[in-house]
């Protein structure tokens, strides 16, 4: 089996889909892995370290496309890299396709791809761990991002995450009780804010509650709350997640405009296309926008500013899928692996996956059958 890894074509995104560690797994199980040069370079992984591992490398994300049976990657395919897919090719990613523009979903299926969407795999448990990690990055890494724009200078009001004798703390709320919004509220606590974590379901609640040994306040979602909540807060987490799915909006532009003068809102949901109202995508280089004199932070890609650390996560959690992927083929992987069968959007151009088919309005067909087309050509 041939595996590829391009480098990234997203503006700012600064993770690799294989890091030399995984790559040299994958060279010892007698598979050809394909590195494009420079892949890794932004999270300090250079070619001599790929070449090291027993990678080789080619010049061109066009050849790594057209000699992989398997292509890894942490963004989502470009349009402009949509032509050089073939049928028979599995993309490997986070694909979000549910916020996908229609028009290059419809692309992707004319073209016969198989996309494995690694934030919708899930392990006897029931649990995402290929996107645990990156959630848990993402919900540690808000606090400190927080900490940035709350500066006089970035336009914060002027407030320090951070323990100050006689100075009352900041308030931190965070939307959604789950990996984001778990790792979000115990990043805050150890910083000495006051924590505030609202969601719908109290066995997560009551984790939170448990882990902080109640130092975070927990409380039921409801519209009167999350009115009261956000204007006292100076901090806002938008960790909303509904695995494959598009985010609810849980904060209104009213409720923003209740928000006091340089507050900071971090909507980490963005990526599934956010979860408050007066939310727009943002990147790496031009991260905030103010509104309503409340500080927007809304990069989907959040964690490409960690890149190093990212990617060997990604690839630590993404290890074990690769590996069966590569040693049984498409098929037989997903036979093995129900979890990794629920990763598939779309199998050989058929949309499979019927959240991302819903939220896109576009039919779908079993997995099985569209694996059996794929077999007929």
């Amino acid at each position: 089996m041939v595996i590829g890894s391009p480098r990234e074509s997203q503006p700012h995104e600064h993770r690799v889909g294989l890091t030399p560690f995984l790559a040299n797994r994958l060279v010892e199980l007698g598979h050809t892995v394909l590195i494009e040069a420079g892949a890794g370079v932004a999270a300090h992984f250079s070619d001599g370290d790929y070449q090291r591992a027993g990678a080789q490398i080619v010049y061109s994300a066009e050849e790594v496309y057209r000699r992989s049976d398997i292509v890894c990657r942490v963004g989502a395919v470009a349009e402009s890299e949509i032509p050089l897919l073939r049928p028979g090719l599995t993309i490997c990613s986070f694909h979000h396709l549910a916020v996908a523009p229609k028009e290059r979903v419809r692309a992707l299926m004319e073209l016969g791809a198989t996309l494995v969407g690694y934030e919708i795999i899930r392990d006897a448990a029931g649990c995402l761990p290929a996107l645990r990690p990156m959630s848990e990055m993402a919900g540690q890494l808000a606090i400190h991002v927080a900490a940035h724009h709350l500066q006089t200078e970035r336009g914060g009001r002027g407030i320090l995450i951070g323990h100050v004798p006689g100075v009352p703390p900041p308030t931190v709320l965070v939307l959604g009780a789950g990996t984001v919004g778990h790792a979000a509220a115990r990043q805050a606590t150890a910083c000495g804010c006051h924590v505030i974590v609202v969601d719908h379901d109290l066995q997560k609640l009551a984790r939170i509650h448990a882990d902080s040994e109640g130092r975070v306040v927990t409380a039921i979602a409801g519209l009167e709350r999350l009115e009261r909540y956000t204007s006292v807060a100076d901090v806002v987490v938008g960790a909303i997640l509904i695995p494959g799915d598009r985010a609810p909006f849980v904060v209104t532009e009213k409720m923003v405009e209740g928000m006091k003068a340089g507050s900071v809102i971090l909507d980490v949901s963005i990526d599934q296309g956010g979860c408050v109202e007066t939310s727009r995508p943002t990147t790496l280089a031009d991260p905030t926008y103010i509104y309503q004199g409340v500080v927007h932070y809304a990069v989907p890609n959040m964690t490409a500013s960690i890149a190093r650390t990212a990617s060997r996560a990604l690839a630590t959690a993404t290890h074990a899928y690769l590996v069966r992927l590569a040693e049984l083929g498409l098929e037989k992987a997903l036979a093995a692996d129900p979890g990794l069968a629920q990763g598939i959007y779309m199998a050989n151009g058929k949309m499979v996956n019927a959240t991302a088919g819903s939220a896109l309005g576009i039919p779908v067909v079993g997995l099985a059958e569209a694996l059996e087309k794929g077999n007929r050509g």
